[in-house]
This record gives structure tokens, C-alpha cells and sequence, in this order.
């Protein structure tokens, strides 16, 4: 699609369920300026833009602007409606959320982005679309010229997991750890085992882990989309070159699950993420990403290692920052 296509704003009403609105069809918002945004909520790139939507949606709500979010879902436990409830309220959304678990509004707009944002006109037309992180004044401008207005453009600092990557040093991928998307598994035997994916098996950390790469200590399970902790103890290493380490987890049992970092071996102390103490402890509650690291003072490679007390975490994929 491109801005000359003159692309028709497909339906909403796919949506299994609506969150901060009642349900919305395109009539309803014909009229005004409308700003989609897709998201999940485990997903580091989305949450970085995210201080971005909010602030528009504040800046421009009086002027017209309607934000509407779609929460597609990546990961199973996504689809869990509280969850998504938990992360609008986490994040301060207040604009109306489209549920869209059956994938019908992603599909209808043949979308293929976490994030992604399409600018359509009053008249119902998408003027322009944006994938992924960056270019925020060029997409708030186009918002003002949709909505006919000129003035200073906003200012939107993240904090936390919100904060914007620190791309100069940014050397480690995306990893995902289960099967169906899963690279560079290091664990002695790893690469021997495709038979055995699904089933419970011991693994070992390897005496030396290359850059990029990550191993499993423990019995695991490793399935298409996540690795599931069998017995209490079991860790998670990973060697990366990033600011930021932040992992996707969730748990197989009712109970949290206590769990530990270590950063080269040593508790992270100032180095820590948000979701661990100055020691490395941490709690898994609820499935979202959670930052293990934080580097203080020069970024540089490192191995990140985290420990479970108890059996039933599952862990998706690692992000960096």
C-alpha cells in the first residue's frame, strides 16, 4: 500500500471485544482523523512508541483526533483479555482498544507489523502508514496536516522499558527461544535434538557462550513458541551487546515463580533492569516482558543469566535496547 492508493479504512468489526469503548465501526468515526495503531503487549518496539500515541492522542483529542489501538496478540497467553485490560491500565491508555484475537481487523488491513500506525482522513481515507520504531515528527506532522492545525510538536519521554534504545550500541537481535522461530541455541547436543522438540529434556550451559548466542541449564521443554521450565532451578543464559536485556515471560502454574540474575556471573547491582533488585531478584507475576538489565555506565558485551526457584516458567523470546 502506498500513500497514492487511496485506500478505503478497512472494518472493525472483527473485534472479539472492546476495551475503554463500546464497539466501533468506521461509520462511527467517519468525520474525524483517525490514528491506528497495532500492538501486543510483549513488544519491546511497540512500547517505545507508545509515549509517542498517547501524547497525540492527549494533544489532539479536542482538535478531532481519534486514536484507535488494536491489540493483536503474538503469544498465546496474549490472548487473554485481562492481560490486555492490565496493559492498557499499565500504560496509561485511555483511548479506545480493539480486542482482536481471531486476527480480523490485522487481516482486513493486511497488516504484517508490530508496531504499526495508518493515518486515515475524515473522509475515511488511509493517507499514510508507518511500521515500526522512529520518525515521529514526520508522523505527527502528517496528523496535523490531516487535521488541518500547525503548532509545536509534542515531546514524549519514555521511562522505564519506554525508554528509547540506545541504537549506538545495539548489537543483539531479537532472540526467540521456542522452536518455530528459534536461532543460535548453543546448549551441548541442541542442535542434534529436532526430533525431541515438545519433550522434557536435560540441558547444559556450554563452558563459553558466543555473542548472540543463548542455552538452556535444566529440564526444559522446548515448544513452537516458548520454553517451559520442568524442574525448579532451571536457568537461561544468553550473551548479548545491547543497553537494555529484556525478557518475555509467563507461567504455566497459578503460583508467581521467584527467580534470579546474574550479569557475568555477579549480581547485576547498578546494572539492573526494572524488574529486578540491585542483587538480581525478581518475581514472574504475569505474562509481559520483563527487563532484566539496564547497563550503567559503558555498554558492553555481557552474559545474562536467569535462574527460577520454581518449575512452570515459560520463556518466549529475548529483546534488547
Amino acid at each position: 500500500m502506498t500513500v497514492s492508493d487511496r485506500v478505503q479504512m478497512p472494518s472493525l468489526g472483527g473485534a472479539t471485544g472492546w476495551l475503554n469503548s463500546a464497539p466501533l465501526c468506521t461509520a462511527e468515526v467517519r468525520g474525524h482523523v483517525v490514528l491506528v495503531d497495532f500492538w501486543t503487549l510483549t513488544c519491546i518496539n511497540w512500547l517505545r512508541t507508545e509515549p509517542y500515541v498517547r501524547a497525540w492522542s492527549q494533544a489532539y483529542q479536542n482538535d478531532g483526533l481519534i486514536v484507535v489501538g488494536v491489540h493483536t496478540p503474538e503469544f498465546s497467553f496474549e490472548h487473554e483479555v485481562d492481560r490486555v485490560r492490565a496493559a492498557t491500565k499499565e500504560r496509561g491508555i485511555d483511548y479506545p482498544v480493539a480486542v482482536d484475537n481471531d486476527y480480523a481487523i490485522w487481516s482486513a488491513f493486511d497488516n504484517h507489523y508490530w508496531p504499526a500506525l495508518y493515518f486515515v482522513d475524515a473522509g475515511g481515507i488511509i493517507r499514510d502508514h508507518h511500521f515500526g520504531e522512529g520518525r515521529y515528527a514526520q508522523s505527527e506532522r502528517v496528523i496535523q496536516r490531516l487535521l488541518g492545525v500547525e503548532r509545536e510538536l509534542t515531546s514524549a519521554d519514555g521511562i522505564g522499558v519506554e525508554a528509547q534504545a540506545d541504537w549506538d550500541h545495539l548489537r543483539t537481535p531479537e532472540t526467540y527461544l521456542g522452536y518455530g522461530r528459534s536461532e543460535h541455541f548453543a546448549s551441548p547436543g541442541g542442535a542434534e535434538f529436532g526430533a525431541e522438540f515438545g519433550e522434557r529434556r536435560a540441558f547444559e550451559l556450554p563452558d563459553h557462550l558466543l555473542l548472540n548466542h543463548w542455552a538452556l541449564a535444566g529440564q526444559w521443554t522446548i515448544g513452537p513458541e516458548e520454553v517451559v521450565l520442568e524442574q525448579a532451578g532451571g536457568s537461561i543464559a544468553c550473551r548479548f551487546h545491547a543497553r537494555d536485556a529484556h525478557l518475555v515471560l509467563s507461567r504455566a502454574r497459578h503460583e508467581p515463580v521467584a527467580f534470579r540474575v546474574l550479569l557475568d556471573g555477579e549480581a547485576p547491582g547498578p546494572s539492573h533492569g526494572v524488574d529486578v533488585d540491585e542483587n538480581g531478584s525478581g518475581m514472574l507475576r504475569e505474562g509481559r516482558l520483563y527487563q532484566l538489565v539496564r547497563q550503567d555506565g559503558e555498554v558492553r558485551e555481557r552474559t545474562v543469566e536467569i535462574t527460577f526457584r520454581e518449575p512452570g516458567a515459560e520463556a518466549c523470546v529475548f529483546t534488547f535496547g
